[in-house]
C-alpha cells in the first residue's frame, strides 16, 4: 500500500468514527437538541452504532498527568472501549478491549496508577482484566483491538470493582468468591495485582466505596472505611488490616428494595444511597436517601428526596454540594446537597427523551471528575455522552504553557513553586486522582509559592498553575 492510500485511510478512519454532533448544542428552551435538559450543554454523543452492537454499562475517567489528555472508558455486554475526550466536541474512539469470556450485561471498571482494571458477571471466568492506559497516547490508527496487559484468575466472575486510591487495594465485590463479599487485591505493582485476601461474614457486596476517613468520627479518623451497598443494608466496616477485617455497625431503611449503590459528601458525613428497585416495588417516583454517618459505630438515617418522574435511580457521585444521579430513563439529574436534610434537583440533562418509565433504559452511569468540568455518561442504548453545565468556559486544551518547577517531589510538608523566566505564578490548583478539586490558592502574582501538603492523604495528586499546565506531584 502506497503512503497515500495509507493516509487516505486513516483520514477515512477519523470521519467514521466522528461523533454524530460535531458542536456544542447549547441547552435552550428545556432543549439540546431533541434531549430534554437543563442547566447543561451537550458537547458530543459518540452512538452506541459506532462503539458496539451490544449494550452499554458502566463508565470511568481517566486522565494523563504526563500529556493532561482526558480519557471516557466506557463499557459494553461485548468490550470495554477507549475515546479520547480531551477535545469534548469531537472525541476520537481510539479502540476497545475484547470481553474475557463472553458477553454479558454488567462489565465495570475502575482505575488506578494509569492502569485500568474490568470485571464482569455472570460470564464464568473472565477474571479482572488489567489494561495499561498508556498505551493509548500511542494509538497511530484507531479504533484499535487491544488485549489485556494482565489477567487476574483468582476470581472468576464479579459484579463490580471498588478502589481506593489512597491505599492502592482494589476491592472486586458479587464474586464467586467469599460468598460475594469484598475480595482484596493488592495494587502495589499495578500491572502485576495480587489477591490479598476477603471478607465473607456479610454476604453478598453489590457496590462500595472505600476512603481514607476523614469525617467527624475522631475515633475513626486515619482508617481505611468500607461503606458497603448490602442488597438490604449499608454496611460500614474498617479495612484497615485486611486480615482482621471489624464491623462496624449496618444500617437499613423502610421500604427496601434493592439496596444498590451510593456515595459518602466530600467531609464524609453523609452518605447518599440509591435503591434501585423501590420505585418498582412500592411505586415511588425517583427516591434518594440520606443518611448521617457522624458516628460510624452508629449510622443513622436523616432524609429523603424524590424527584419528578418515577424513573430507576442508578448510580451515584458527589462532588462538592452537586450530586450527580444516573437515573435509567431520566438521564442524568445534578441535586444540591448543600442541605442534606432538603436535597433538591439544580439541573438534568436526558439522555433517554423518549419517557422517563420505569424501565432499565438511559443513563447507566455518570464520571464527574475530570478537572476540565466536562461530565461524562454511559448510555445504554446511545453510547457515550459528553456535557457541561452551562455557561462555564469551555477548553478543548491547555492554555498557553506555563513553564514550572516543584520541588521536592515527592513531598512530605511542603513543596516549592517556581515560575519560568518572565512569568508569574497567579493562580494554583491540586486535584486528587479522581479529579476532585482538594486545594486552591489563588491572587498569588509571586515568582515562588510553597505549596503546604500536610493536610492531604499520602499519594498522587495533580498541580495545576494558571488554569494552564499540570505536573503530578506525590505526596508521602
Amino acid at each position: 500500500m502506497t503512503p497515500i492510500a495509507r493516509n487516505l485511510l486513516f483520514v477515512l478512519a477519523l470521519f467514521s468514527i466522528s461523533p454524530l454532533i460535531a458542536q456544542i448544542v447549547p441547552c435552550n428552551g428545556g432543549f439540546a437538541g431533541s434531549f430534554p435538559c437543563n442547566g447543561y450543554d451537550l458537547l458530543s454523543n459518540l452512538p452506541k452504532s459506532t462503539l458496539s452492537n451490544e449494550d452499554g454499562s458502566d463508565i470511568w475517567g481517566w486522565t494523563d498527568t504526563t500529556t493532561n489528555k482526558e480519557y471516557a472508558l466506557i463499557t459494553f455486554e461485548d468490550k470495554t472501549c477507549f475515546v479520547d475526550v480531551t477535545d469534548p466536541v469531537n472525541p476520537l474512539y481510539l479502540g476497545e478491549l475484547p470481553s474475557n469470556a463472553g458477553s454479558n450485561f454488567w462489565r465495570d471498571i475502575k482505575v488506578y496508577n494509569n492502569h485500568a482494571y474490568i470485571v464482569a458477571d455472570n460470564v464464568g471466568s473472565h477474571g479482572m482484566q488489567v489494561f495499561d492506559l498508556t498505551r493509548l497516547r500511542n494509538v497511530s490508527n484507531p479504533p484499535q483491538i487491544f488485549s489485556a496487559d494482565n489477567v487476574l484468575t483468582d476470581v472468576g466472575s464479579c459484579h463490580n470493582i471498588a478502589i481506593n486510591e489512597a491505599t492502592g487495594f482494589a476491592y472486586l465485590v458479587g464474586c464467586n468468591t467469599f460468598s460475594g463479599g469484598p475480595h482484596f487485591v493488592d495494587l502495589s505493582d499495578p500491572a502485576n495485582p495480587v489477591s490479598a485476601g476477603g471478607y465473607a461474614a456479610d454476604g453478598y457486596t453489590h457496590d462500595a466505596q472505600i476512603v481514607i476517613y476523614n469525617g467527624p468520627d475522631i475515633e475513626h479518623v486515619g482508617k481505611e472505611i468500607m461503606i458497603a451497598s448490602n442488597e438490604n443494608e449499608i454496611v460500614i466496616l474498617d479495612v484497615s488490616n485486611k486480615t482482621a477485617v471489624v464491623k462496624l455497625s449496618a444500617i437499613s431503611y423502610t421500604d427496601v428494595g434493592y439496596t444498590h449503590q451510593g456515595w459518602l459528601s466530600d467531609d464524609h458525613r453523609y452518605f447518599y444511597l440509591g435503591d434501585e428497585t423501590d420505585e418498582i416495588d412500592f411505586g415511588f417516583n425517583t427516591r434518594g436517601l440520606v443518611f448521617d454517618f457522624a458516628n460510624l459505630d452508629s449510622p443513622s438515617f436523616l432524609s429523603s428526596f424524590t424527584g419528578n418522574s418515577n424513573a430507576i435511580d442508578h448510580n451515584y457521585y458527589t462532588k462538592g454540594n452537586k450530586l450527580y444521579q444516573a437515573s435509567y430513563t431520566a438521564g442524568l439529574r445534578i441535586l444540591d446537597i448543600s442541605n442534606p436534610s432538603n436535597v433538591t434537583e439544580i439541573g438534568f440533562f436526558d439522555t433517554h427523551p423518549e419517557s422517563n418509565n420505569t424501565t432499565f433504559f438511559g443513563a447507566w452511569s455518570v464520571y464527574p471528575y475530570f478537572a476540565s468540568g466536562n461530565i461524562i455518561i454511559s448510555d445504554i442504548d446511545r453510547g457515550l455522552f459528553v456535557i457541561k453545565e452551562s455557561g462555564t468556559t469551555l477548553n478543548t486544551q491547555e492554555s498557553r504553557a506555563f513553564d514550572f518547577m516543584m520541588y521536592p517531589n515527592p513531598a512530605t510538608e511542603n513543596t516549592m513553586i517556581r515560575a519560568g523566566e518572565n512569568m508569574l505564578i497567579n493562580k494554583v490548583e491540586v486535584f486528587d486522582i479522581l479529579g476532585k478539586k482538594v486545594l486552591e490558592h489563588t491572587n498569588i502574582n509571586e515568582i515562588l509559592f510553597q505549596l503546604h501538603v500536610t493536610k492531604l492523604p499520602s499519594g498522587m495528586y495533580v498541580v495545576k498553575i494558571n488554569e494552564a499546565t499540570s505536573q503530578k506531584l506525590i505526596v508521602n
